[in-house]
C-alpha cells in the first residue's frame, strides 16, 4: 500500500476559518482510492527536516497568531525552499500564502517579512474583501470564500492561480486569484477550498504522486455532493 504524508502547518494558529476541511478532503480522496494516509501536525518548521511530507497544507489566521508563526516560518526558509524545489505539494491559504510572499506591508514603517517561495506583495487595504468568489482555472472553475483586508500583487515569478469571475480574488482590480510557482499553491479561498474544488484536490493528489514516481490516474469519485455543493455557493450573494 502507497503511503502518502500531509503535513498541515500551524495546525493550532492557522486555522481559524476551518481550513483544516483541505486536510481532509485530501486524505478521504487518497484513502477513497486505497492509498494509506499520515497525517503530520507541523508546529514547528524545523520538524520537516525529519519528516517531508508528499503534501503541504496551510490555512488562515488571526493578525495575531499571523505574527505568532512569522518568525518561525522565516527561521525555515531555506528549509521550505528546499522542499518547494524538490517537488513537494504545498497549498497555502489566506495567511499564510501571504507569509510565502515577500513581505506584507503594514504602513510606510511596518512590514511583515515573508519568505519569498512566491513571487508577490501584500499591502494591507484599508476594507475587507468579503464573499464567495468564482474563478475559472485550468483544473475547472474554483468557488470558495474570501475574507481578507491585503491586497496581493503578482510578480512576474508566479502564474495567477486562477480568473476570478465573480468577487474580489487577490485585490479586487486585476482579475487575478492565487499564485502558482512550481507545486506551490496560493489562494485566498476559504470553504474549505478543496471541499467544494475535487478537481483541484485531485490535481495536488496527482502531482504528489508524480513526484514520488508513481502513476497518477485516478479512479473516478462520486463528487454529486461536491459539485452541489459549489453550485449553491456561487450562487449566494456576496
Amino acid at each position: 500500500m502507497v503511503t502518502v504524508t500531509i503535513g498541515h502547518l500551524y495546525p493550532r494558529q492557522m486555522n481559524v476559518y476551518g481550513d483544516m476541511g483541505n486536510v481532509i478532503t485530501l486524505r478521504y480522496r487518497l484513502e477513497a482510492r486505497g492509498f494509506k494516509v499520515v497525517y503530520m501536525p507541523v508546529d514547528d518548521a524545523k520538524d520537516l527536516k525529519l519528516t517531508r511530507p508528499d503534501i503541504l497544507i496551510g490555512g488562515g489566521g488571526q493578525d495575531s497568531n499571523q505574527d505568532l508563526v512569522q518568525k518561525n516560518l522565516v527561521n525555515n526558509k531555506l528549509l521550505l525552499t528546499s522542499l518547494a524545489d524538490d517537488g513537494a505539494v504545498m497549498l497555502m491559504i489566506c495567511g499564510l500564502y501571504q507569509l510565502f510572499g515577500h513581505r506584507f506591508i503594514v504602513s510606510d514603517d511596518y512590514h511583515i517579512e515573508g519568505i519569498g517561495l512566491l513571487d508577490l506583495e501584500t499591502v494591507a487595504g484599508e476594507s475587507r474583501l468579503i464573499g464567495n468568489v468564482v474563478a475559472d482555472s485550468a483544473w475547472g472553475r474554483l468557488v470558495g470564500f474570501e475574507n481578507h483586508s491585503g491586497r496581493t500583487q503578482l510578480g512576474a515569478g508566479v502564474e495567477p492561480l486562477a480568473t476570478v469571475i465573480s468577487g474580489a480574488g487577490n485585490n479586487g482590480k486585476t482579475k487575478d486569484e492565487g499564485a502558482v510557482h512550481l507545486n506551490v499553491f496560493g489562494s485566498y479561498l476559504h470553504g474549505p477550498c478543496l471541499a467544494k474544488n475535487p478537481e483541484f484536490a485531485d490535481e495536488l493528489i496527482r502531482r504528489a504522486l508524480a513526484n514520488k514516481g508513481l502513476p497518477t490516474e485516478l479512479a473516478e469519485l462520486d463528487d454529486s455532493l461536491e459539485h452541489h455543493a459549489a453550485r449553491i455557493a456561487a450562487k449566494r450573494p456576496r
